[in-house]
């Protein structure tokens, strides 16, 4: 029971922020994609040079903060190494690579180092099914059964549910679904026993045989009455799948990443980027860093066919995807521009609104803490003062379990991105001092 405890902390803490510098401190550049060819001297930062901070309100003095505070992990040796990104007004004032992608070989990180982003997957696949309803293919109302027979008569363990989980229920997750590797319950060792896949591990199977093994498993409450994060947007992915007629990797790469121009996040890392993966690290003897292997537990799950690679099978719309700072950076301005980007549109203002209002506020307590409710597929922040975090109401963020994390604020037109690579983090405060410095230098 206590490690389950960490094991919740842990998540909720990534959640809630949840030596080589490819762009120094106080450079700016601007959030534009790569150009098609070869790699630059400093990697493929898919960044070109812009104006100075000063023009979007940001001290250069103040962003040098950032650099020195991030640095002090990576000499402390609390993590390997590390990117951040802050981007505001469309302008990414700081860019920055720190330490070493991997400690065996020294390789320095670097401002397009790949990461396995996990949960950050979940706005993305939440994006695709927002797509889909937009062109009447889907409501939030629908069931889910319309899409995937077998969730129809959903059953709890004590008997029938009064309703089907819908749509809606699965961006909020209001679905009564969970994850195996962080329940504890009878309905979490029933998907254990029954081997329902969270995303952890790797797999020959497909997204659409793991969806059908789960729909069987009863829920862990009456769908629409709580909040539990789980596998909705596992399902939500092959609700995509359904609708669309195509793979989970290939709806993404057509109608997200490629018009994005996000051409470092995919579900597969090909051969000629394979070096570019960042390790994960998790807690060895003493305190030291150790890569994660198999064997290594995750909650009540045993890490199993640990991959630097990725899938080309197993397309987990909650938990597969990988990408870089730059690359993910670009669907977060795509979303602060209300759907659009360099003259692309995903999304309408007004569904990106929907999206990012709670859709929780009905529930007591709130499942994200008296700060902040649940939207469409991120955490909303609701009540700044409770929020203890230099942020604006309304700024919303997800995170991932291997330490990276994202908020974007509206209001201040700030974007900020964090990645590492590191499981747990609940010792290493990095995100709230990574946020909290990227404030402190707006200055206008």
């Amino acid at each position: 029971m206590r490690d389950m405890k960490r094991l919740r902390f842990a998540l909720f803490a990534t959640i809630v922020f949840l030596t080589a510098t490819a762009v120094l401190p106080g450079q700016d550049v601007r959030l534009k994609p790569e150009p098609a060819g070869g790699r630059s001297g400093a990697g493929r930062a898919a960044v070109a040079p812009a104006t100075t901070p000063a023009l979007v309100g940001m001290s250069t003095e103040r962003l040098a903060r950032v650099h020195a505070a991030m640095q002090g992990f990576v000499d402390r040796r609390q993590v390997a190494g590390l990117v951040t990104l802050i981007a505001r007004k469309g302008t990414v004032v700081q860019l920055d690579a720190i330490g070493v992608l991997d400690l065996e070989t020294k390789r320095p990180m670097k401002s397009d180092t790949l990461f396995f982003i996990a949960s950050m997957t979940k706005p993305v696949t939440s994006v695709a099914v927002m797509m889909l309803y937009e062109e009447g293919k889907l409501l939030l109302t629908d069931r889910v059964s319309k899409f995937i027979p077998s969730f129809a008569h959903p059953k709890l363990t004590t008997g029938d549910a009064r309703r089907e989980i819908t749509i809606r229920d699965l961006l909020t997750h209001r679905s009564g679904l969970t994850y195996g590797f962080a329940d504890d319950s009878p309905v979490g060792r029933a998907y254990r026993a029954d081997g329902v896949i969270d995303g952890l591990k790797d797999t020959t199977e497909t997204l659409a045989d793991n969806i059908e093994r789960l729909a069987k498993e009863p829920l862990l409450f009456e769908p629409g009455t709580k909040w539990n994060y789980g596998l909705s947007t596992d399902v939500l992915g092959r609700v995509v799948e359904v609708v669309s007629g195509a793979p989970l990797d290939e709806f993404f790469r057509k109608h997200v990443f490629e018009p994005l121009k996000m051409r470092d996040t995919c579900f597969y890392v090909p051969d000629d980027k394979a070096d570019r993966v960042s390790t994960l690290y998790t807690d060895g003897p003493g305190g030291a860093l150790k890569p994660m292997q198999n064997g290594d537990k995750v909650g009540n799950n045993v890490v199993d066919g640990v991959s630097k690679r990725g899938s080309n099978r197993y397309f987990s719309g909650g938990a597969g995807l990988i990408s870089s700072a730059p690359d993910y950076a670009r669907f977060l301005q795509m979303l602060l521009n209300g759907g659009e980007l360099d003259g692309v549109r995903l999304l309408g203002p007004k569904t990106i609104e929907l999206m990012t209002v709670s859709h929780t506020g009905d529930l007591t307590p709130s499942p994200q803490g008296p700060a902040a409710g649940f939207g469409l597929g991120f955490r909303v922040i609701t009540d700044l003062g409770q929020s203890q975090r230099p942020a604006s109401v309304g700024t919303y963020s997800w995170g991932g379990i291997w330490g990276t994390a994202f908020w974007v604020d509206p209001k201040e037109q700030v974007v900020g991105v964090l990645m590492i690579q590191r499981y747990p983090l609940t010792s290493v405060p990095i995100g709230d001092v990574f946020q909290t410095l990227a404030y402190q230098a707006i200055v206008k």
